[in-house]
């Protein structure tokens, strides 16, 4: 018998013996005795199952909780730690890598096929909601230059949608579904659901060139000052000083006093502290070290702070043109 045969208590029995004894116990105190009984007789009944059929009822079960609507606590990182627990991380993450990214799964692989042109030519004059959807699926760099193409105005809409953007109910993926289905030759799974967040347009803005990016933050700074705040926070955080010419770093050194380079560099990682004292005087490299040496325990709160301040001076001279950021979308300067 295959595991698409056993019947709905088999199954839970299968669930509630992965997810081990203390789990199990603890949903037995939520279930009245008749469901008590039946799930115990599976469970005492249950001989060999196979690893391919224990993975399969998971994974059906993974399904239903990612459903959205039918589970109050469910949802995509709660089934990620119940699989965790119930088969260890690598073969849990395996499972979602292939539920979440076979083509079989998301009819959005042909969108990702397509070349940025023509996909932005097809969605451009759609709902920004549906535009936003769209965008939330596809490749940064993509969706980056699908944003570029759209107005102003749109782009600044999108971008807000995007940045507030939780969970998608599978009814709207449907419909989104519908409204495209006499312009493309694919279709959305029903079961998927798009994610957006501030993370995602930050990452999209990475990409964009340097106009698009400026243009959708002062749309957003309009509708929403504090998801534009948020997004500029997450577009270029310390770490990413890495990505600057030694020109760059050496100009924004200058502008930073040794007790907040030291406070910044407290807990940043070995490559940063590389590229960073590599790019000041022995002497100021040196005060550094022994700053950072003599500190002492110090609050995270006060060196993500001191780390903010440079992000600031970083952001004020590319502004300024004094230095440059290359991004996905920008050719390379030499």
């Amino acid at each position: 018998m295959s595991a698409k045969q056993f019947s709905s208590s088999r199954k839970a029995a299968i669930v509630l013996v992965a997810l081990g004894r203390d789990v199990a116990s603890e949903v037995l105190k939520h279930l009245d005795e008749d469901e008590i009984e039946t799930l115990t007789r599976e469970i005492a009944n249950l001989r060999d199952v196979s690893p391919e059929d224990k993975e399969e009822v998971l994974t059906e079960f993974f399904n239903d909780l990612t459903a959205g609507e039918l589970y109050a606590h469910g949802g995509f990182d709660y089934a990620r730690e119940v699989l965790t627990q119930a088969m260890g991380g690598s073969r849990a993450e395996d499972i979602l890598h292939r539920l979440y990214t076979s083509p079989k799964d998301s009819g959005l692989v042909k969108l990702r096929n397509l070349d940025s042109y023509t996909l932005a030519e097809l969605i451009k004059d759609e709902h920004p909601q549906t535009i936003c959807l769209i965008l939330s699926q596809l490749r940064t760099a993509q969706a980056a230059a699908i944003l570029a193409s759209l107005s102003p105005e749109l782009q600044g809409e999108v971008a807000l949608r995007m940045a507030t953007m939780e969970k998608i109910s599978p009814h709207v993926v449907k419909n989104v579904q519908n409204a495209l289905q006499s312009q493309i030759e694919t279709t959305f799974n029903s079961e998927l659901s798009a994610t957006g967040g501030t993370k995602v347009v930050a990452e999209i803005l990475n990409q964009a060139d340097r106009a698009t990016e400026k243009q959708v933050l002062k749309q957003l700074e309009e509708k929403n000052p504090d998801i534009a705040a948020e997004i500029k926070d997450l577009m270029f955080v310390f770490e990413d000083i890495l990505i600057l010419d030694d020109l760059s770093v050496q100009k924004v050194m200058r502008e930073v006093d040794v007790k907040q380079l030291s406070l910044a560099l407290k807990a940043a990682g070995d490559d940063v502290k590389r590229k960073i004292l590599s790019n000041v005087s022995e002497r100021v490299a040196q005060m550094v070290q022994e700053e950072i040496e003599f500190m002492g325990p110090v609050r995270l709160k006060d060196v993500e702070e001191a780390q903010h301040q440079i992000v600031e001076i970083i952001r004020r001279l590319e502004d300024a043109g004094e230095i440059v950021i290359t991004r996905g979308g920008e050719e390379i300067i030499v």
